[in-house]
């Protein structure tokens, strides 16, 4: 009994599974510690089989070195685009972190080993928020999308300069900052001038010991304003969205 074997297209499937492998175990919402491994597994191979149609055209097999050096520059290329979709949603976490800081609730502050970060109520919820809008919204299909469409810019037996990749890690690293700054931003300012205030009041009244009151307007405040931005989260991850789209498709240029 004779079974063809078509070894091109199964040597460019296994060399897509590497990429999105490598993708999957570090991209959210894809990487959170309490999806199974099994389960990233299976769905790494399923969306490497759907992928293979666009890999095997014109894919010439590979010999044993030229394999291994394809085999290398997968695992980099998908942990590339992992690290810019992660950098840019990073951004709700850092944000959330800020208001930990500032409204007090650092203090609080635990260990999550399925999200794998540390910190409080905050980073942890707009964490968790972000993840559960990715889902809802279908984001995480546009950055599947994205992934899919890195074949074209980047396929399984090329190759791809390190200058643009390293780029978009700087522009990411930056946006980052500045989008948790911009979300957490009018927060952060209220509760600077509520310190302020306080600390006014202190040196006009000392008796007062208004710092003492301090504590429970800071959380009142925290919460109040923290439930604002909370409202505005599924239009933030939408904007990160496009942007990890955006950073996604300039790393083959």
């Amino acid at each position: 009994m004779h079974i063809p074997i078509d070894f091109a297209w199964l040597e460019a499937t296994m060399l897509a599974g590497v990429r999105i492998t490598a993708f999957v175990m570090i991209a959210p919402p894809f990487s959170y510690g309490a999806i199974p491994r099994r389960i990233k597994a299976m769905l790494a191979m399923a969306l490497a089989l759907a992928v293979s149609g666009v890999v095997t055209p014109g894919y010439v097999n590979l010999d044993t070195a030229g394999f291994l050096g394809a085999l290398t520059l997968q695992v980099l290329t998908g942990a590339v685009l992992g690290f810019l979709v992660f950098v840019c949603f990073s951004a709700v976490q850092a944000a959330g972190s800020l208001i930990d800081v500032f409204g007090g609730f650092q203090l609080a502050q635990g260990f999550d080993p399925q999200a794998m970060i540390n910190g409080a109520q905050f980073t942890r919820l707009f964490h968790l928020t972000a993840l559960a809008l990715l889902f809802a919204s279908g984001g995480y299909q546009v950055v599947l999308g994205g992934l899919a469409r890195s074949f074209d810019a980047v396929p399984v037996d090329g190759v791809f300069d390190l200058a643009s990749p390293a780029e978009m890690l700087v522009d990411g690293v930056v946006q980052m900052f500045l989008g948790a700054v911009q979300i957490a931003g009018p927060l952060l300012l209220v509760l600077f001038l509520a310190d302020a205030g306080l600390g006014l009041i202190t040196r006009v009244a000392p008796a007062l010991n208004a710092f003492a009151m301090g504590f429970p307007i800071k959380i009142l405040l925290t919460l109040v304003l923290a439930g604002f931005t909370f409202v505005a989260l599924p239009g933030i991850v939408n904007a990160l969205t496009s942007d990890a789209l955006r950073m996604m498709q300039g790393v083959g240029r």
